[in-house]
């Protein structure tokens, strides 16, 4: 393969730009009109079932399954690679065009939050604080694994699945770069997690929330088909960790919500009542 030696000035170049080109782009704003539909809870998201996604669905039912009934809410399903982020309603959500986005009409104005840490921090601090120790050293430990995650998932998807699972060509330096450290982050969590139950110590946290839906998944061999190339039955802490988050019934509930690949049953891909999880997945839709 020839060396790649970059222009004086980049341009756009839809050919090299892989099974994504058709949705990738330098420039922001609306491509095209198209209302975003609204139901009839306060809470309105947008989203897909993407790790950062499912972070949001998962503390929605968490706080739901604590009796918050304030956080019902209606999730719409917003396709990525049909280019539905970049409708004129969604880009009004987030003007970056990324999944998730929510709406909240509880109040006398709307109140539109996105990127997954916003909402999730949002959405805690509506509900009194929930799944956040609110004050002291305990707060401050949660915080800092919270926005680790935030920091650090973009090397775990944008770098290393990007290039491994999805890049129209694969290419040694880019997986071995972003593989290396995908490796150490996964060593990070595996010595904290020998030491203590959850991320920011024996309580479960909005930290373990965002952060099981990348690392967990990737620590049981579910992301980019990727598990045996990076040896992730090494971190075995991880694993523990991630099987008995596995385990609450909310995160079930919030993994299957606006999932779209995988197993039918595990796939609703709208949720506007709780009762959908019995009778609207997929399975039960299918003719």
């Amino acid at each position: 393969m020839p060396d790649y030696t970059p222009r004086q000035v980049w341009t756009w170049n839809t050919a090299s730009g892989g099974q994504f080109a058709n949705i990738n782009r330098p420039i922001a704003g609306a491509t095209h009109e198209r209302e975003l539909p609204v139901g009839r809870h306060p809470l309105q998201l947008y989203s897909l079932g993407t790790p950062n996604g499912v972070k949001v669905t998962i503390l929605l039912e968490e706080l739901l399954a604590l009796g918050h009934t304030g956080a019902e809410y209606d999730a719409w399903l917003i396709r990525i690679n049909e280019g539905q982020q970049f409708g004129s309603g969604f880009v009004e959500v987030n003007p970056n065009s990324k999944i998730p986005a929510l709406m909240d009409r509880s109040g006398s104005e709307p109140v539109r939050v996105f990127e997954s840490g916003a909402i999730l921090m949002y959405l805690s601090e509506k509900f009194g604080g929930a799944f956040m120790p609110a004050s002291g050293a305990a707060r401050a430990e949660a915080l800092s694994w919270l926005f680790w995650q935030m920091g650090s998932a973009p090397f775990l998807g944008g770098g290393f699945g990007h290039f491994y699972a999805y890049a129209p060509e694969k290419l040694e330096y880019p997986i071995n770069r972003y593989a290396m450290e995908v490796k150490r982050q996964m060593d990070v969590l595996n010595r904290l997690l020998a030491e203590r139950r959850y991320l920011a110590g024996d309580e479960y946290t909005l930290a373990d929330i965002a952060t099981w839906p990348w690392y967990g998944a990737l620590a049981k061999g579910q992301l980019y088909g990727a598990g045996e190339f990076l040896s992730v039955h090494e971190y075995s802490h991880v694993i523990r960790w991630a099987d008995e988050i596995a385990q609450r019934p909310a995160v079930q509930r919030g993994r299957k919500v606006n999932r779209v690949y995988g197993d039918p049953a595990t796939q609703l891909h709208e949720r506007h009542d709780a009762s959908d999880f019995d009778t609207r997945t997929q399975d039960k839709l299918a003719p």
